[in-house]
């Protein structure tokens, strides 16, 4: 029986792509006020580029915005219309880095996320969950982010008023990131 030992160090420097099929890109939004509809991108693709310093690494994602699934067929077809994500028209989301700092355990990485052609600054609170080197000799990193966006912010505002009052869909957008990333040679 082989043991597998992961690291809580830094990760090593060079390209690390990101690994979609161990990863996710998923958000949550309340609904009717009472619940929250939960949702996932299922394309994207992206590099994460480790610098000698950390606070020089970067990394840039694409997210297609056509392969939101919110496990409602209906709901996602009007997800990828005109009223919210109009994918025809603006077919990917994007994030890019502005920067990068250490907060005591904590990764502060601040960038530019892109949806419907509006750019707004986020800030991810990430944390390492580890480098690991796996059966196959490549070496691995996971890191878990989140953040809260206003929908409205990006031009997202389609809404309807509940007759009880308060809105269908709301306005803050919980977005959670699982990445698992392979070191490129």
């Amino acid at each position: 029986m082989s043991t597998q030992t992961i690291t809580e160090t830094l990760p090593a420097t060079g390209t690390w792509t990101i690994d979609p099929s161990h990863s996710e890109v998923s958000f949550k939004v309340r609904h009717l006020g009472i619940s929250k509809t939960r949702g996932r991108f299922g394309s994207f693709r992206g590099d994460i580029v480790v610098a000698e310093q950390p606070e020089q690494s970067h990394v840039a994602v694409e997210i297609d915005a056509a392969s939101i699934d919110t496990k409602d067929a209906g709901r996602d077809e009007h997800l990828r219309g005109a009223d919210f994500f109009d994918a025809a028209a603006f077919p990917t989301l994007t994030f890019v880095t502005t920067g990068v700092e250490q907060r005591g355990g904590e990764w502060i990485v601040s960038g530019d996320l892109t949806i419907r052609g509006v750019t707004r600054p986020v800030v991810l609170e990430t944390e390492l969950a580890g480098v690991v080197a796996d059966p196959w000799g490549n070496e691995r990193v996971g890191f878990v982010a989140s953040t809260e966006v206003n929908r409205e912010d990006f031009g997202l505002t389609w809404n309807a008023a509940l007759e009880t009052g308060g809105l269908l869909v709301g306005k803050t957008v919980q977005i959670d990131l699982e990445v698992e990333a392979v070191l490129q040679k």
